[in-house]
């Protein structure tokens, strides 16, 4: 191998396959930038239900598609147009295939459900690029978790395919847990104390987890989350001005009616006081998931910030960000932008599994984020609290997150060389001079 990286082919598992949010984006963003900067030549397969989409956002990517064999792709023409005319021509039929898949497979679901029929045990599936991999890597994200129990399997499935061939392997950015389900603890003790490094964004829950799972400490390593450096790289030296929104209600973080109608109060009342325009920002647009939830809350209002586009970068989503004095979001990637350009959060949650990345993001920046239940029932006033400290405090925090977030990006560049170093320590032993 050079070191140009000829010849070599890496398999990148990541979190989201329908790339619709933008904070998975950003992470492979990241991820896909430093490996073609190490390894110009290198294959860079990418799972994916999208395989046009990711094309599009990631032109030097090559789509190992989920709903087939998961193999090297050939170049055809709508792949050069996809990567040519970009996200926004080839996102809408992208999603709404993908969209009409999903009915057409929960109608299958209910119809096999009526008849009496079981979903099927077969094992689980690996792509078949995974098999002439040079390396299989597995990005960011807090995918290792009970609420996400087939991406678990999936991942956990492809280490293992991997690790039994002796093909390196390795984990960056994750945030993992809760994981408390039986079986999927078991899989995982079988399976994470085989892979090679585990970089985790947080130092709050993931290390105990990984030892209790029996991975080796000299294994693990703590960097924060790699999408700090795409959000950092977005900053302005003039402060912003805005206030920033995002509400994410979803199955693994529910938000009752009471809830949205106290965070609107709060999010309107600052902006009132203090003349400012608020700045709705949307991070997943799965099923316009966080479009749903958020832009109700500031119909009417009269100083809001038009929306990005539902095909925006990471990049364009960090400089809108890059406005805001203070950012109120129950999304975590708005939050790590926002922190990684100075801006304090007061971060919703309304389940364990969002108390974990809130919390854990809080202790890597060492404060910036204000963690709130909006289960609490002194919701009104905690909320009016938090949101009114973010913005006084905003600048004196300004220049100690941006030091917390150049720490992070350094140390998850450092466990970046550790991966290449699997690499091409594993070359060196194949084909010694």
């Amino acid at each position: 191998m050079t070191r140009s990286g000829a010849e070599l082919r890496i398999v990148v598992q990541n979190g989201e396959y329908w790339l619709s949010n933008k904070g998975d984006l950003a992470m492979l963003d990241v991820t896909l930038r430093r490996l073609h900067q190490r390894w110009p030549t290198a294959h860079l397969g990418v799972l994916t239900s999208a395989p046009l989409l990711l094309r599009a956002f990631a032109p030097a990517a090559e789509p190992l598609t989920v709903t087939g064999r998961g193999a090297w792709p050939r170049s055809g023409i709508a792949a050069r147009l996809a990567s040519r005319l970009g996200p926004g021509v080839a996102g809408p039929p992208s999603i709404a295939w993908l969209s009409a898949r999903d009915r057409v497979d929960a109608y299958r679901q209910r119809f096999l459900t009526r008849m009496g029929a079981r979903r099927s045990s077969a094992p689980g599936w690996v792509p078949a690029a995974a098999s002439d991999a040079t390396l299989v890597l597995a990005i960011g994200g807090g995918y290792l978790t009970d609420v996400d129990a087939e991406q678990v399997h999936r991942t956990l499935d492809l280490l293992e395919h991997a690790a039994d061939r002796g093909i390196p392997t390795a984990m960056v950015g994750q945030g993992l847990g809760p994981l408390d389900d039986p079986v999927l603890r078991d899989r995982a003790r079988a399976v994470l104390p085989r892979v090679d490094l585990i970089a985790l964004r947080e130092g709050r829950r993931g290390p105990g987890l990984l030892a209790e799972l029996g991975v080796p400490a000299e294994r693990v390593v703590i960097t924060g989350d790699d999408a700090i450096e795409l959000g950092h790289a977005a900053r302005r030296d003039e402060p912003g001005s805005d206030i920033g929104l995002c509400l994410r209600a979803a199955g693994y973080s529910p938000v009752a009616r009471a809830a949205r109608a106290s965070v609107a109060r709060a999010v309107t009342a600052l902006a009132t006081e203090n003349g400012s325009t608020i700045r709705p920002l949307i991070i997943s647009e799965y099923h316009s998931e966080d479009r749903r939830s958020t832009l109700p809350l500031v119909s009417g209002v009269p100083r809001v910030a038009p929306v990005l586009g539902r095909y925006a970068t990471p990049h364009e989503l960090a400089g809108r960000v890059a406005h805001c004095r203070v950012l109120v979001t129950g999304a975590y990637h708005l939050a790590v932008f926002a922190l990684s350009q100075g801006i304090p959060v007061v971060g919703l949650s309304s389940s364990r599994y969002y108390d974990d990345k809130l919390h854990g993001l809080r202790d890597m920046f060492e404060g910036g984020l204000e963690p709130i239940r909006l289960d609490d029932p002194d919701l009104d006033r905690r909320l009016g609290r938090a949101v009114r400290s973010a913005w006084d405090r905003a600048g004196e925090v300004r220049e100690p997150l941006r030091a917390r977030a150049r720490e992070q990006i350094d140390a998850s560049r450092q466990a970046f060389e550790r991966v290449y170093a699997l690499v091409e320590r594993a070359d060196r032993v194949a084909n010694p001079a």
